[in-house]
């Protein structure tokens, strides 16, 4: 296999055939077998030669889907019986994701499905298999759990998981950074992971994630930026009917939208205040190293060039202005202008070395909905308001009651955008609240048929020492 790019399809479709043979196989026989021995072999010698080719064999079950590596599989009528057996065993204990990494023996596949077919260990399958796992002789597979929640309306369940994925991305993204600074390897495949937990939980429950984006902290500014646009442009994306593959592409072009910043001064990128002339120039050159450096990046099954184009054009307007300057008509990706008008509105409300004073999120997006000049998709900008509302979440307001409330969710009716659930956390002469209330503006008087409250402006939480994600995160 070595030298020649791997068919996925065809190798899927034999893996799928060979872990069904050895599953079938230890089912009835026992393991001494010869039927069993054989199947074992097989599965072995097209496993390995994929690990030897590409680092690490992952298949993934994600819904009704398979993936080999960054491959989903076509599955028909002749496949798919195979499939649903090995996704089944794999659901059963909480399983996501099997990755096998170089070094695998032949003597590690027996224990492994001998333990796939055993009952799941109750109350929490994957716990239990992950136990069980750590006494068997398996050094060289490794098993993760199923992103998806299993009830969506699980509130805090959801919080955990997308806490969970936001701190692994943040990581993930700071140690690519860091790389490409010192000119040192990319691992690439645990970017991708990133990315598809993200993806992954945006489908499931996108609510938490758009919370997540309120932890920002200006020291990883870099970092959360970066995860960040990925959250709202995988957001923006399913709302416009991507569907998981096109959400995965998007998501890793969004999380190295800003990589060619590696390769700039570092004393520019975080100087505070204003940039002279000579340094502008010298920002503005971040967007061609962006697309350079991706396609030097070691690690993709295929030339990124959907990532590429992102990282290039992400500053260009509509109208084909902003930077790098066109000299010839081109028609901007619509990759692009979503990670444009991500950027866009996480930039404005973030605290950076030369933006001290961010800007309210509801005054951020309605800049970017009526100032012609940002040069933003006008059509993007009103999908992203549908997922935000008209006050974001982590938006600080005052009530007409003089309570301070932080918003924590949403209306997912689109004429009711500007009444979101709110945490009021002060009482009306500023004090704090001991625990906070949730309010619901939505509610009406019964007896007037007037909203019981309303938010009559937003303001700074800096001015008032206020870290909103504290009161988004309990």
């Amino acid at each position: 296999m070595s030298g020649e790019t791997p068919n996925y399809q065809e190798l899927g479709r034999k893996l799928l055939t060979a872990l069904f043979g050895a599953q079938s196989a230890l089912r009835l026989y026992p393991v001494e077998n010869e039927t069993v021995q054989q199947a074992l072999t097989e599965l072995h010698a097209l496993v390995d030669g994929i690990v030897k080719h590409d680092g690490s064999a992952e298949i993934r079950v994600v819904g009704d889907f398979f993936f080999l590596n960054e491959t989903r599989l076509r599955l028909d009528l002749s496949n798919f019986s195979t499939f649903g057996a090995f996704a089944g065993a794999l659901h059963n204990h909480g399983i996501g994701a099997v990755e096998i990494v170089n070094g695998v023996e032949r003597s590690e596949w027996a224990p492994f499905i001998s333990m796939l077919l055993r009952p799941a260990a109750e109350p929490d399958p994957f716990r239990g298999f992950l136990e069980r796992f750590a006494q068997a002789p398996v050094t060289h597979i490794e098993v993760r759990p199923s992103t998806e929640i299993d009830d969506p309306g699980d509130d805090e369940e959801a919080l955990t998981a997308a806490k969970r994925t936001y701190a692994q991305s943040v990581k993930v993204a700071e140690g690519v950074m860091g790389d490409i600074r010192i000119g040192k390897a990319v691992n690439v495949r645990k970017v991708k992971r990133a990315v598809q937990g993200i993806v992954d939980q945006v489908l499931s429950n996108e609510a938490s994630m758009v919370t997540m984006t309120t932890l920002r902290d200006f020291d990883e500014y870099t970092f959360t930026h970066s995860v960040n646009v990925s959250i709202f442009s995988v957001i923006i994306g399913q709302r416009i009917g991507l569907d998981r593959l096109q959400l995965y592409d998007l998501g890793l072009g969004a999380l190295f939208h800003d990589v060619g910043k590696q390769r700039l001064d570092a004393d520019v990128i975080n100087k505070a205040g204003g940039l002279t002339e000579e340094e502008w120039a010298m920002l503005q050159e971040h967007p061609t190293e962006g697309l350079l450096l991706l396609f030097e990046m070691h690690g993709f099954a295929d030339v990124p060039y959907r990532q590429m184009l992102m990282a290039y054009e992400h500053h260009m307007k509509i109208d084909l202005s902003g930077y790098p300057p066109n000299k010839r008509e081109r028609e901007i990706g619509l990759f692009s202008r979503i990670v444009s008008v991500a950027d866009s509105f996480d930039a404005g409300t973030s605290v950076r070395s030369y933006q001290y004073e961010p800007w309210p999120p509801d005054a951020v997006l309605q800049e970017m909905r009526d100032n012609p000049k940002r040069g933003l998709d006008p059509l993007l900008v009103k999908v992203l308001i549908t997922a935000t509302g008209v006050y974001p979440v982590g938006t600080l307001v005052i009530l007409d009651s003089h309570e301070l409330a932080v918003v924590a969710q949403v209306n997912p009716n689109p004429d009711l955008l500007h009444r979101p659930k709110v945490k009021v956390i002060s009482d009306p002469v500023g004090l704090p609240l001991a625990e906070p209330k949730t309010v619901d503006l939505a509610d009406v008087d019964p007896a007037t048929g007037k909203a019981v409250h309303q938010i009559i402006k937003t303001t700074d939480p800096q001015k008032y020492g206020i870290r909103v994600s504290d009161y988004l995160m309990s």
